[in-house]
């Protein structure tokens, strides 16, 4: 007689999380101030509001905008409002930083859409592979939200887990 074969992952009480699922589609866009300043030091405030007013912001449509200077420059508030404000009709999301920042703004865009209290007393594992990169920091607020109502939190997959978080029992 053989020994036939279960495949207890899929008989456990195991919930993943995969946060690849939670990607936001689109183009995501680094706007940079560098190139509007003069001599990549200073910005001209008559010479970056005609760059405002004359640019083709519809070529922005749909994508995800981060706005950053690369130049070490001081670049005023105001500057960065303005840039805002054309883009705005635009573009999907506008943040300022880094490509990983608006990366991780979208992230948290979509976790907070989620109804965590579908995880109460659940035992979650937390996918670690994914397709697409997953900013350190949707996993960080991931486990926060998680930590708040499930019994238990690993990291990894159903196969092969490390146990991040154990509600004690009482």
């Amino acid at each position: 007689m053989e020994d036939e074969i279960v495949n207890k992952v899929s008989k456990s009480a195991l919930v993943t999380f995969d946060l690849e699922t939670l990607y936001t589609p689109g183009e995501r866009v680094l706007f940079d101030v560098k190139p509007l300043l003069f001599q990549e030091l200073i910005l001209r405030e008559k010479d970056f509001r005609n760059f405002i007013k004359d640019h083709n912001w519809a070529a922005y449509s749909n994508k995800h905008i981060a706005i950053t200077c690369t130049a070490d420059a001081i670049v005023p508030t105001w500057a960065y409002m303005l840039l805002a404000s054309a883009l705005q009709p635009y573009a999907q999301v506008i943040v300022v930083g880094s490509l990983q920042d608006l990366e991780t703004r979208l992230f948290e865009a979509a976790l907070n859409k989620i109804d965590w209290q579908e995880f109460t007393n659940a035992k979650v594992v937390v996918k670690g592979c994914s397709k697409r990169e997953v900013p350190i920091a949707a996993y960080v607020e991931v486990t926060k939200r998680l930590r708040q109502v499930a019994q238990s939190i690993m990291f990894g997959e159903p196969c092969s887990t490390v146990p991040v978080f154990k509600r004690k029992t009482s």
